[in-house]
């Protein structure tokens, strides 16, 4: 064993008796001492040092007087086993009194577990007392090396049934308390799962435990004379499971991945009769494995927070779907199960899992797990994120593109609405999945380059299926934006040249690139000219965007004219407002303007992604009560509305980079001070914001760039040509 000591238990029960004994009389001898060399008139030094001597030793004997009862309590309950040598019979205790405290704990709340999986209700109560314990990782490996595989997989299933019995004798106060009791129990083991088959946690327990959680999940077990396979008992502790620790990549990798095959092993021939007529008819629906609270009628009475008389207490869930829950509670975790492909298989997980099996996650009708684990999952900057981004992109595409083709009107009509309806709840991890990949949007579109096996065309059609929701269009206009911004801050600021060009964090290449008339700087010309490309490089995704939202609209007979409120909000919260976090500011009248919107947190923003940025910048302005536009409060129209947006981050870029420093400021109700100087947006009221606005659009030059934004933003022809699609020149209108 490791940091363990070996001790004789007569022995040491004699040194410690010996060392409380010493401490007393050492004390004593120090207290004479003090006194004769006091009363001697001498130095009472070495008096104060023997107490000194005194104290460590009270200590010593008070740490070994703990100890000692604690290799009583071990001994007496049983849980350390003496080893014979040469030299006697040793008794094995941790070094750490707090590791030997959770190697009992552990050992009780084991043994108390075991009774609990032979149906010893009042185990489980005994159990219950450790649910705090599971922080300490001594505790978490003593107790599922008592329990093992198979009795942790066997508590679940003796709760289930004892609940399920209490609601057959129609005891409602013992279904009470066995709810709570099992919700905590749940709980207690999805913690100590978690952190015993992590290989990073202090509590890992090793790769056994994991190898025995699939022997077990796969074998049949009994409670009473109930039969249920061990993964419908796993699965109430993955459902109960409140994402701290997560769960390991490691533990997706065994158990996670073995579920998904057995559950396919299972039930693949009946899923392939079911799809033929006669199967339909004879077999029904696609069905999932149900978890043991479904299948015992229990509903969520097990999950956390669930009380008596809950409008889903009668729900069902699959084991697949517990196993969902507990993959999102980790990128790394949830990552590991769906970038995978089975021996044998010719589909990827995440593929089976949006084509094969879709049906069955549907039957349920519970698609808060996988929309969790597809959002965590693809929404990330890493590589792996972005591949299984564009894999669900482009399955989604290729199941949803069917659904659609041209009305008379040659606007976009849903010819398959079952093929729709039936896609439609992975709207919002998809919108997700899209928003943080905003970038993948303009290359597919402006370069026709491809994103994986995603061409623009199936980007668009995922983007009706992901626009088709509010919080997914509203995810995505706020990542466009953020896009939108950073393009913009890429532009230099006027007066760059070879000599500034490091310091404006600029290259004398970049001076070459941009000085268009060569007169050897980047001039108000040159800027305006750079800030023209990349607005009408940046209004074509927009477009494309919001036009795609308005035809999934009028295909669904709803009114396009109709400006979702989180666009207004934008608006209203002036979200363009900012500069791209890190950057340096040109512009003399910036830094008044921006205030404290900057430095105090904002500029710590840089490098995150766009649809993450979109969201802290938004909490952001929240959190400082930015509300500064008034005058588009009733707006109607959601391009109308991303123009004012696109207004907004113009307005900004030409303050930033300096092109506002030399207009006259006088008398203007949004300037202060002598020389004037702009206000701060903060202390700005919605009408001197809208004028300032107003002023940068007529006499700073944003007036023509709005123009190119706005006639580039509003020509849909890259809709109608991956859509196939002819929108009239009267509809592109905002009549």
């Amino acid at each position: 064993m490791s940091e363990f000591s070996g001790v004789k238990q007569p022995e040491f029960d004699t040194m410690t008796s010996k060392h409380t004994q010493t401490a007393g009389q050492l004390e004593e001898l120090a207290q004479a001492l003090h006194k004769e060399l006091q009363s001697a008139g001498l130095d009472t030094a070495p008096a104060a040092r023997l107490r000194k001597l005194a104290g460590r030793v009270t200590t010593q004997a008070e740490d070994l007087r703990r100890r000692q009862r604690l290799v009583h309590e071990l001994q007496r309950q049983k849980v350390i086993f003496g080893r014979s040598t040469p030299m006697g019979s040793f008794l094995e205790i941790p070094d750490n009194l707090e590791a030997a405290q959770g190697l009992l704990d552990g050992t009780l709340a084991g043994r108390a577990a075991l009774k609990a999986a032979d149906g010893d209700r009042k185990a489980l109560a005994e159990l219950e007392k450790y649910a705090s314990r599971t922080g300490d990782p001594e505790f978490v490996k003593s107790f599922l090396r008592t329990l093992g595989a198979i009795s942790v997989t066997r508590v679940p299933g003796a709760i289930a049934m004892q609940l399920r019995d209490a609601r057959k004798r129609q005891d409602a106060e013992g279904v009470t308390q066995l709810s709570r009791q099992g919700q905590k129990v749940l709980a207690m083991l999805s913690t100590a799962l978690a952190k015993g088959t992590d290989p990073k946690s202090p509590a890992y327990v090793g790769a056994d435990l994991l190898k025995g959680l699939v022997k077990e999940g796969r074998a049949e077990h009994k409670a009473g004379d109930t039969k249920y396979s061990g993964y419908q008992a796993q699965a109430l502790m993955w459902r109960a499971h409140d994402g701290k620790p997560p769960f390991s990549k490691e533990f997706m990798e065994v158990v996670g991945r073995d579920v998904i095959v057995y559950e396919h092993e299972q039930r693949k021939d009946e899923w392939a009769a079911a799809k033929d007529l006669l199967g339909r008819y004879v077999k029904g629906k696609q069905l999932p494995i149900i978890d043991l609270a479904g299948a015992f009628g229990l509903g969520i009475l097990l999950r956390p927070g669930t009380q008596m008389g809950s409008p889903d207490t009668k729900a069902q869930s699959a084991v697949v779907d517990g196993l969902f829950h507990a993959a999102k509670s980790s990128r790394e975790a949830s990552q590991a199960l769906l970038n995978h492909t089975p021996a044998g298989w010719k589909e990827s997980v995440l593929d089976y899992l949006l084509t094969t099996r879709w049906s069955a996650s549907r039957f349920l009708n519970d698609y808060k797990p996988i929309r969790d684990m597809l959002e965590i999952a693809t929404t990330g900057q890493d590589a792996t994120s972005k591949k299984l981004a564009a894999e669900m992109i482009k399955t989604l595409s290729d199941q949803v593109g069917g659904a659609f083709g041209k009305a008379a009107d040659g606007n976009l009509e849903i010819r398959n609405r079952y093929l729709f309806d039936r896609y439609a709840p992975l709207a919002y991890p998809l919108g997700r999945a899209i928003a943080a990949h905003i970038d993948q949007l303009s290359r597919l579109i402006l370069n026709h380059e491809t994103f994986g096996q995603v061409a623009a065309k199936d980007m668009s059609y995922a983007l009706i299926l992901a626009t088709a929701d509010s919080a997914a269009f509203e995810a995505l206009v706020r990542a466009q934006t953020e896009h939108m911004r950073a393009a913009l801050g890429t532009v230099p600021p006027v007066g760059l040249n070879a000599a500034n060009a490091e310091k404006l964090g600029f290259t004398k290449a970049d001076v070459k690139k941009y000085d268009l008339n060569e007169n050897g700087q980047v001039d108000k010309a040159d800027v305006i000219q750079a800030l023209k490309d990349r607005t009408e490089e940046e209004a074509r995704p927009f477009g494309h965007i919001v036009e795609i939202r308005r035809q999934i609209l009028i295909a669904q007979g709803l009114d396009d004219k109709k400006a979702d409120e989180a666009v207004k909000g934008m608006v209203r919260d002036a979200l363009g407002l900012l500069p791209v976090p890190g950057a340096k500011q040109a512009g003399a009248l910036a830094t008044g303007a921006f205030g404290e919107l900057i430095g105090k947190g904002y500029d710590k923003l840089a490098g995150a992604a766009y649809d993450q940025l979109s969201t802290q910048v938004a909490h952001w302005m929240r959190e400082h009560r930015v509300g500064l536009d008034a005058a588009h409060e009733t707006l109607a129209n959601n391009r109308l509305a991303v123009e004012r947006l696109g207004e907004q981050l113009l307005g900004t870029v030409l303050l930033n980079k300096g092109l506002l420093d030399t207009l006259d400021l006088k008398n203007q109700p949004f300037a202060i001070g002598t020389p004037p100087r702009l206000k701060p947006f903060t202390e700005m009221s919605p009408q001197e914001y809208s004028k300032f606005l107003a002023w940068a659009r007529n006499s700073g030059g944003s007036s023509e760039l709005l123009g190119l934004f706005s006639k580039t933003f509003r020509s849909n022809t890259d809709v109608d040509d991956y859509l196939g699609l002819k929108v009239s020149s009267s509809d592109r209108g905002d009549e």
